[in-house]
């Protein structure tokens, strides 16, 4: 078993326009405390908070561009 020294680090891909691409499996732990699993190879993680399924992204970023 691994152990947190010798371990590959986790890729995590920012998207200009989207979600945080993370190779998974990841855990995630919400601002409330709700820890979210997902097995995915590559899980999509929302940073607009639009998504109905936040923490993880539903596209929901596509229908309303941010205007900065």
């Amino acid at each position: 078993m691994p152990t947190e020294s010798n371990r590959e680090p986790r890729r995590v891909r920012i998207t200009r326009e989207g979600p945080a691409l993370v190779e998974g499996p990841v855990e995630l732990v919400t601002d409330d405390g709700r820890v979210v699993r997902c097995d995915r190879f590559l899980v999509a993680v929302c940073l607009c908070r639009r998504s109905k399924i936040y923490p993880l992204c539903d596209t929901s970023h596509r229908r309303r561009r941010r205007t900065e």
